[in-house]
């Protein structure tokens, strides 16, 4: 199977999935720390996928959304952005917004922690 094919395939069968340096147990980037650490806090389940463990998924995923960075956020088989796009969806309300609108669920309570923290 092809690397486009296996992303494909993960983004498909999955709700949530997270592209990241790591897993969600144990990033190893501060970027793909704080889109994990923001979906855990939220209590969000998500298919995490360790990009340093295949070469091929490293380099396919940026080519599959055409984006140069890695974490990459796909809610429903859409990509959804980056670390500085998730931080900004998440501060702003519309990462409530987007999981409620496509039946993923989440902590309100959690997100609204997040906001007061950062006001």
């Amino acid at each position: 199977m092809t690397a486009e094919a296996q992303i494909k395939e993960t983004v498909t069968a999955n709700d949530v999935v997270l592209f990241m340096k790591g897993t969600k147990s144990m990033p190893q980037c501060g970027f793909s720390s704080r889109v994990a650490g923001v979906l855990n806090f939220m209590g969000v389940e998500f298919a995490d996928v360790n990009v340093l463990a295949d070469e091929g998924i490293r380099q396919g995923i940026k080519d599959y959304s055409d984006w140069p960075t890695i974490p990459q956020l796909y809610v429903k088989g859409e990509f959804i952005g980056g670390c500085d796009i998730v931080t900004e969806m998440t501060l702003s309300g519309e990462l409530d917004t987007l999981f409620a609108d496509n039946g993923v669920g989440f902590d309100k309570e959690a997100a609204d922690k997040i906001r007061e923290a950062n006001a």
